[in-house]
């Protein structure tokens, strides 16, 4: 074969080759494609642990710490001063209304009350003398007109006997204002001599207190006004706590609330609240709330710390999950749903509620089944998923 023949034959060869290279590397990446969708569908599904949706209601709580104040307090002085020389109550005694406690010396006052008494009989017997006067008076007068009606007697005879009878009416009115004043101060000293026998009489409340302190012993001499006693009412007992501008438009007066202290463990005290601050404190930006709660074994005391839990929020039907399956994708909360195969999840986007322990609400109208709960953060829409035996929980 000539030169000329056989280069349209290579020519031809070499056509055919580069388009077989080319066939052969278009045919490698239609199967490098297809081994991609391969091994992305059987990609392994991812073993997670699920819980049943709940519908219920649920509560939001708040737990605020405090202490425990007395109700009410009343301190017991004596009006008068004065030697003790019984006290009838000690610490932790319990107090009624209007019982004597304590007895002063009244030696002293027993004594201003019978010189009271004799200035009071004194004023009264010169009350009866200036009377006699009067009368006589009254007769020398009656006499003198008589005589000068018959011209016996002049005008200047009556004119001394009327001044004498003016002069005894204002001497009986005189005695009589005495009388009134010696009576008034054998009434002040029979007050004071009642005022060593002092009484615990205090206005409001409950009948019977209980003594929270004693500041004197028998035989000190207080003066007047000294502290003697301190007296609480602990039945019912004040719980006070302070709340921040975030739950201060939660609470009202009449809301129950639920304590505990630590002296108590394992019991809980029913309260309620009696009064709110209208205004914050500066230094803290709190408010004052102050609740109510029975007490009637008188077991809580003034001082102790409790812990106050009060319902803030409280839905009926709610749709409630465990809060470890909120999750989140590119900002979004959400929940990964089981799909009906059981095999694969649904991506739902929710919003999140009330919070009660681990049990969260989601603000959501029809939402039932089953959420993931571990495993979420290698989930996407549609991810196959392997539930795990025995870790399937009934409710949050």
């Amino acid at each position: 074969m000539t030169a000329p023949r056989r280069r349209p034959l290579i020519l031809l060869l070499l056509v055919l080759g580069v388009g077989g290279l080319l066939a052969w590397a278009i045919l490698g990446r239609f199967e490098a494609m297809e081994g991609g969708v391969a091994v992305k569908a059987k990609k392994p599904p991812v073993p997670v642990e699920v819980a049943v949706i709940e519908h219920g209601p649920i509560e939001l709580l708040r737990t605020f710490t405090g202490t425990l104040e007395a109700r009410a307090e009343f301190v017991v002085a004596p009006k008068v001063a004065g030697r003790v020389e019984q006290i009838n109550l000690d610490l932790a005694d319990e107090v009624t209304r209007g019982q004597i406690v304590a007895l002063l010396d009244d030696a002293e006052y027993v004594q201003a009350v019978a010189r009271a008494q004799a200035d009071l009989e004194i004023t009264r017997a010169s009350n009866i003398e200036a009377d006699s006067l009067l009368q006589i008076a009254e007769r020398e007068l009656s006499r003198i007109d008589d005589l000068r009606g018959r011209g016996v007697s002049s005008e200047s005879q009556r004119d001394v006997a009327k001044a004498e009878q003016l002069a005894k009416q204002a001497q009986v009115k005189v005695t009589n204002a005495r009388i009134a004043s010696a009576a008034a101060d054998l009434e002040a000293a029979r007050i004071r001599l009642g005022y060593t026998q002092v009484k615990a009489d205090w206005h409001g409340g409950s009948e019977r207190r209980v003594v929270a302190e004693r500041y004197v012993d028998e035989g000190e001499t207080l003066a007047a006004n000294a502290p003697l006693l301190r007296i609480v009412e602990l039945d019912p007992i004040t719980a006070v706590f302070f709340v921040t501008e975030r739950d201060y438009a939660r609470l009202h007066p009449g809301q129950s609330v639920s304590l505990s202290t630590d002296a108590f463990p394992d019991e809980s005290f029913a309260g309620e609240i009696q009064r709110i601050a209208p205004v914050f404190r500066e230094s803290t930006r709190q408010a004052r709330v102050e609740l109510q709660v029975s007490n009637p074994d008188l077991r809580l005391k003034p001082g102790m710390f409790v812990r106050a839990t009060v319902t803030l929020e409280q839905v009926e039907q709610a749709v409630i999950v465990p809060q470890q399956a909120l999750t989140s994708r590119d900002g979004r909360a959400g929940v990964f749903m089981v799909g009906p195969d059981d095999a694969s999840v649904v991506w739902r986007v929710v919003e999140p509620g009330i919070l009660q322990g681990d049990r969260l609400q989601l603000d959501v109208a029809d939402l039932d089944g089953r959420v993931v709960v571990l495993g979420q953060q290698l989930l996407d829409d549609g991810a196959p998923i392997r539930i795990t035996p025995d870790k399937v929980t009934a409710k949050p």
